[in-house]
């Protein structure tokens, strides 16, 4: 197997195993992080999540398009060691709101894998997001990076 479809299978595991991820945005200087709920489109080149426009993360995304989404895929040991096994995801990229025309289709794949968000996507100041993801950043380990760039080759 190829050290690209190792990678690029070691994120769609990740994606298709966790429905969280921590979004983090900047505006004028100041970082800002955010839990958000995501749901993975376009064979995982694209990130959906939702969010209010009276938010920080929204005006940091109107002044600063530019977003990486973490994304943790270990498994935690029960066993208290403190060993975990997995990956971690980093993506990085640019957010945009989705617009009326292609609403209604992604807010239809959103809610399928998150229905407990129903009432919060029919709200009237509720924005969808699209990243569109440039590159992933896959960690095994401190000394274990490896990148897919979206459309391109991979690199260690």
């Amino acid at each position: 197997m190829s050290e690209q479809f190792d990678i690029k299978a070691c994120v769609v595991e990740v994606l298709q195993a966790r429905r969280f991820a921590v979004l983090a945005t900047e505006r004028e200087g100041q970082p800002h992080s955010s839990l958000v709920a995501i749901t993975p489109l376009g064979c995982f080149r694209q990130l959906i999540f939702a969010t209010y426009r009276n938010t920080r993360k929204y005006r940091n995304l109107a002044s600063n398009s530019k977003v990486s989404v973490f994304i943790d895929g270990r498994a935690k040991d029960q066993s208290g060691s403190g060993s975990q096994d997995g990956f971690v995801l980093t993506a990085l990229g640019h957010a945009q709101e989705i617009g009326s025309g292609d609403r209604d289709t992604v807010q239809s794949a959103h809610l399928e894998r998150h229905p407990d968000l129903d009432t919060f996507l029919a709200a009237p100041d509720c924005a969808l997001v699209l990243v569109k993801v440039e590159a992933y950043q896959v960690v095994g380990a401190i000394d274990d990076v490896k990148w897919w760039r979206v459309g391109a080759a991979v690199s260690g």
